[in-house]
């Protein structure tokens, strides 16, 4: 792994970087603002704590895609949430360092919306950023667990010190390179909030109509199955909404499991309460993965088929009372062939498009695990006051670090003159006399 550092002076020619594998900080993408429609409303669980930021999210990101952050080099968090599936993963099982998963992994799109503020299958995890170290504490999934021969996570803290590019990163993020577990954990959680998907046939149709009204960009199929969707049992519909409620299609937090409860290790598993949202379901490779916790579904048609007919088992104490009927008796929709297959034409409209291919999700590292950070611009602004004879030279550089200002007169030899800051924005400036003729200034960064 390297780490490519820039240097820049009035008269150096720029570096050629080639765009795979590069991580341009003195242009972050865009993550702390982004648009989301009107009605997407009250629903963030981001903790006044750990706000979003652009740098923020750019280290997450940098970390989510990480191999290094396994035990043996070989995992990362992309591993088992693959963004051309909706991070999420096709196999049942994820590969771990030592062996396969023990439930299958959970898509991460719109997790920041989720009024479910726990998150893991069995909601273990009080917060999302409790959830992002245990996969790295997890002697099968990453392996620092401190465990069973495994390193510990303090030996992981001590491998990202020795990085250049994260001493970079975490000073850029926290004003400081010292790394911790706490910001580790504050930095991933940043990134996945980051993942929104709100660009789908349905958010076009939902900006013009409510949901109980017929959306002109849908089929009739993808009409239908909308209203089987809203309608509850009882007025002919499927009475999904009553636990996905829309437009956010996450799931409702007092939901209990829904009669899938076989564990991929063997035997019954009743805890299993939470789910990821609809949305995304499906994407343009397909389905985005198997469905539910132990990936007993291998699509959209089986898993309408499960609600249409809840199996009735005596050992499901945990069973949620809305797929239950009077009598001891549990849900049989009677949904028709036709019906089933209108539901998924809805679901299928649930599905965006920037969230697969948008660069600021995607991985940084080029094919050989390199990465290569740009923390100063390919050029600089200078302004010369011909009454004072002096110039000011800025650029715009990664935000929140220092950077050395150096002299020369001759582009080999250059001396330290001082050291400026750059401003929350990346801005960085220096002003000096133009005269010797033949000096030339620079901007340096020692990480």
């Amino acid at each position: 792994m390297k780490t490519c550092i820039t240097l820049w002076s009035l008269s150096l020619a720029s570096l050629v970087f080639a765009q795979n594998g590069t991580l341009d900080l003195t242009k972050l993408h865009n993550y702390a603002n982004q648009a989301r429609p009107a009605y997407i409303t009250n629903r963030d669980n981001t903790p006044g704590t750990n706000p979003i930021t652009d740098a923020g999210a750019t280290l997450g990101r940098v970390m989510f895609y990480d191999k290094r952050m396994s035990r043996n080099n070989t995992v990362s968090c992309s591993s088992c949430h693959q963004q051309a599936r909706g991070f999420s993963d096709t196999a049942t099982a994820s590969v771990g360092v030592d062996g396969t998963t023990g439930r299958h992994s959970m898509r991460l799109i719109n997790s920041r919306f989720s009024l479910e503020r726990k998150f893991f299958w069995d909601e273990r995890a009080a917060t999302l950023e409790a959830q992002t170290t245990q996969p790295i504490r997890d002697h099968v999934e990453m392996g620092f667990s401190g465990a069973s021969g495994d390193p510990a996570f303090a030996d992981l803290v001590n491998k990202l010190n020795a990085i250049p590019e994260y001493r970079v990163l975490f000073a850029m993020t926290y004003g400081s390179p010292v790394i911790s577990e706490t910001n580790i954990q504050r930095a991933l959680a940043q990134f996945v909030r980051s993942i929104q998907s709100f660009d789908s046939k349905y958010d076009v149709g939902r900006a013009v109509s409510n949901d109980n009204q017929n959306f002109a960009n849908f089929t009739a199929a993808e009409n239908r199955g909308k209203t089987l969707f809203l309608n509850p049992p009882p007025q002919g519909g499927a009475g999904c909404a009553t636990c996905h409620v829309p437009p956010h299609f996450d799931i409702d937090p007092n939901s209990r499991n829904n009669g899938v409860i076989g564990s991929l290790s063997g035997g019954v598993d009743l805890t299993n309460v939470r789910s990821p949202s609809l949305r995304d379901s499906v994407g343009p490779l397909g389905s985005n993965g198997p469905f539910m916790h132990n990936g007993v579904f291998a699509n959209l048609s089986q898993v309408i088929a499960h609600y249409n007919t809840i199996p009735n088992n005596p050992a499901n104490t945990n069973l949620d009372n809305r797929l239950s009927r009077p009598g001891g008796q549990t849900q049989n929709l009677g949904l028709n062939q036709q019906q089933s297959s209108d539901l998924v034409a809805f679901l299928g409209t649930l599905t965006g498009s920037s969230v697969y291919t948008d660069v600021k999700w995607s991985n940084p590292f080029n094919a050989s695990n390199e990465l290569s950070v740009i923390i100063l611009p390919s050029a600089v602004t200078t302004t010369i006051n011909r009454q004072t004879n002096s110039y000011t030279m800025t650029c715009r550089a990664a935000p929140g670090l220092s950077y050395g200002v150096e002299t020369s007169t001759n582009l080999k030899d250059w001396t330290t003159v001082t050291s400026v800051a750059a401003d929350t924005l990346g801005n960085v400036s220096y002003s000096a006399d133009v005269v010797p003729p033949k000096a030339f200034y620079r901007f340096t960064y020692t990480p």
